[in-house]
């Protein structure tokens, strides 16, 4: 079982950047692709980015394509999540996550196996 832990969440004003990381251990890092999703208060966790196990595709929420970049560093077990031109509405708990299966995309809630235990954005206005 894969265990993630996330960090690099904070508060910042609207238009400012963060970036997120994902430390992974317990498993073999570069066989899996990875997520970030994000839960707002009131509302569904919903599927913001993934990244295969190569890194050779990335795929996106239509609300964050062209703000946001994942990226992954096999040799650190870790996955990036760059923020920029944050929006209030970005403001969320957001989780990093793997797929049920290996080599598979987690672009679904439902089909996380292992979630790590989140960070908090906040962006205001």
């Amino acid at each position: 079982q894969v265990q993630l832990v996330e960090s690099g969440g904070g508060r910042v004003q609207a238009g400012g950047s963060l970036r997120l990381s994902c430390a992974a251990s317990g498993g073999a890092f570069s066989n899996y692709a990875m997520g970030w999703f994000r839960q707002a208060p009131g509302k569904e966790r919903e599927f913001v980015a993934a990244i295969s196990w190569s890194g050779d595709s990335t795929y996106y929420a239509d609300s964050v394509k062209g703000r946001f970049t994942i990226s992954r560093d096999n040799a650190k077990n870790t996955v990036y999540l760059q923020m920029n031109s944050l929006k209030p509405e970005d403001t969320a708990v957001y989780y990093c996550a793997v797929h049920q299966f290996v080599l598979q995309v987690p672009t679904t809630a439902g089909s996380v196996g292992s979630w790590g235990q989140g960070t908090q954005v906040t962006v205001s206005s």
